[in-house]
């Protein structure tokens, strides 16, 4: 990465951190060894790697916020003045005033008592003298300069009254509150749905090109890298394994690591591609062939799963309230052996569906059948005894996962409760389903918190398959991995799948991984089933205004590439503004 070495805001030089045992010095586990870098205003430097790379402790160590247990060495000088070593009082003017930050989970970031410009407020408040008088000036002011509308309710509003995508523009105006000179992003928009996502990285572009704010990103999405980054740093087991300008990296990736990581990402296929060799395909030699119509249509053995015209109604407490239609007259049916993608932003309803196929959440009007069970109208024993045929897989196993619990009893739990096997047997059947998820068999003594991300998720599968079940409902489950462990987890969801022979509903913002596994997928916007087919028809040739918005937001892994989708994106935002104004008018 050339440039001038005086034009420098942030310079990382050979910096180490080791964690020690507390009070023994001796037992040091070095997690970064020798990593550097330059930052540069007006330029994105993404640092990117796995879980265990190192990138997010590279990253605290800047702001002085690793734990005391941390040893850190090497130098780290921001516009020419060292950090190691710096007074606590010298750190904390830093902070939020000279490095703005913004976290990857605004809903923990932001302190649930207060409301949002309350503690914006307090940022600039700490760091800068303006009156008081103009602090909520400032205030709404940031927030309308990150794209938020309405911002004296936002300014009011607590985080758990906004969504993602509000809450994460907040985060961002509150980085931004005191004028900073660099911005570290800690994968900023992995919880994000794509068109939101696609919104946040043009706020940060604008941040950069505007103010030329020179921004550290952190992340594993090398879609999103494609899209934003000048310069990529790649770090592996804490060292850096390449460092290059974004065009050079992802043209000739040098590093057999960076190949590795960029061969993991699944990309998008358009119409006339040749189909991958990818896990559905392997997933599905035996299984029917995949179909755009209604599997509910085809003249063959009834399917696992069949919902029609099904719509989900919340009904708002106390006097006034207004009901919300979350799910509106959806439609499909999932054959044994077949994988159905739902996919849609949040709010979509796709997951209020995919609780309604487990008998969580009633149905106002239609009907649901799992394993020939009508959910709505069975008695509570026969509820009981269709949910032994449901498997669940959620997004996050750390959550799912009770972490006082050992591996072994949490994957027993579904026996115990269902079956009549006796302490040897569940034991048994334990080993055996560690092993058919590729774990060893002595994990069952394990806790969740000594596991990493995908083995808790491998865990969380070995769970949902205990009893066998007809349908497996599988909601967001690769969404937090890295993008390697992803490639794994599918592999072992689609094998699985094909040694079981479940129906399989997959529930995902991510295009690319249902394209990848799915057999047919339906869109799903504000309620409703938009657009349904074959998965590798539709998601490369959609038919739908929302769709085709839905898959230009995606990002892919050619910084080319992206140019062009997100100028398209871009076109297709202003049209649907174009044609809801004119029905506004009309």
């Amino acid at each position: 990465m050339s440039g001038d070495p005086t034009d420098v805001v942030l310079s990382v030089d050979a910096i180490t951190v080791a964690f020690t045992g507390g009070d023994d010095e001796t037992s040091a586990r070095t997690v970064v060894d020798g990593v550097g870098f330059d930052l540069r205003p007006g330029r994105v430097l993404a640092l990117v790697g796995e879980s265990g790379s190192g990138k997010s402790v590279t990253a605290m160590s800047i702001l002085g916020l690793l734990p005391p247990t941390a040893r850190v060495s090497g130098s780290i000088r921001l516009q020419g003045d060292e950090l190691i070593g710096a007074s606590p009082a010298a750190l904390r003017r830093v902070r939020g005033g000279v490095i703005g930050t913004i976290f990857q989970e605004p809903m923990n970031a932001f302190d649930p008592v207060y409301p949002i410009g309350w503690q914006i407020a307090e940022a600039i408040t700490a760091h800068t003298r303006v009156p008081g008088a103009r602090v909520t000036e400032r205030v709404h002011d940031l927030l309308a300069s990150v794209g938020l509308r309405d911002v004296e309710r936002i300014a009011k509003s607590h985080p758990h009254e906004l969504s993602g995508g509000q809450l994460q523009r907040a985060m961002i105006a509150q980085a931004i509150s005191c004028d900073p000179i660099a911005i570290i992003a800690d994968e900023p928009t992995t919880a994000l749905d794509v068109t939101v996502q696609a919104g946040i990285l043009d706020l940060l572009r604008a941040l950069r090109d505007e103010r030329g704010v020179g921004i550290l990103l952190i992340t594993h999405d090398m879609g999103v890298v494609a899209d934003l980054a000048d310069d990529v740093v790649v770090m592996r087991r804490g060292e850096v394994v390449q460092q290059a300008d974004v065009a050079t990296l992802f043209r000739a990736p040098e590093a057999e690591y960076t190949r590795e990581l960029l061969r993991a990402v699944p990309r998008l296929r358009k119409l006339g591609d040749a189909p991958a060799e990818d896990a559905a395909d392997d997933a599905v030699e035996d299984a029917p062939a995949p179909s755009p119509v209604p599997a509910a249509d085809a003249p063959s053995a009834p399917p696992a799963v069949d919902v029609r015209d099904v719509s989900i109604v919340y009904k708002a407490s106390g006097w006034g309230g207004h009901s919300l239609r979350a799910v509106d007259e959806a439609t499909f049916a999932i054959r044994a052996g077949e994988t159905f993608g739902l996919v849609g932003e949040s709010g979509s309803g796709k997951s209020t569906l995919g609780r309604a196929l487990a008998g969580l959440v009633p149905v106002a009007s239609g009907t649901v059948e799992v394993a020939g069970t009508d959910l709505a109208r069975a008695s509570r024993g026969a509820l009981r005894r269709v949910r032994t045929e449901i498997g669940y897989v959620f997004q996050d196993p750390a959550s799912s996962l009770n972490p006082r619990n050992t591996i072994g009893h949490s994957i027993s739990e579904p026996l115990r409760l269902h079956t009549a096997h006796g302490k040897a047997e569940r034991a048994r059947r334990v080993g055996e389903l560690l092993d058919a998820v590729q774990l060893p068999a002595a994990y069952a003594e394990r806790y969740p918190h000594e596991l990493s991300g995908g083995q808790r998720q491998r865990v969380a599968i070995a769970r949902a398959v205990a009893l066998s079940p007809a349908l497996l409902i599988a909601d967001e489950p690769t969404s937090a991995l890295d993008v390697s462990v992803q490639a794994r987890v599918l592999e072992l969801l689609t094998s699985l799948q094909r040694d079981l022979g479940f129906a399989c509903l997959f529930i995902s913002h991510d295009l690319a991984v249902v394209q990848q596994v799915a057999h047919r997928v339906a869109v799903m916007h504000t309620g409703r089933i938009v657009e349904a087919g074959a998965a590798s028809t539709l998601l490369a040739d959609p038919q739908d205004p929302y769709t085709r918005r839905l898959l230009a937001a995606a990002p892919v892994a050619d910084p080319v590439e992206q140019a062009a989708r997100r100028a398209a994106w871009r076109r297709l935002m202003a049209d649907a503004a174009v044609d809801a104004a004119t029905g506004e008018a009309a």
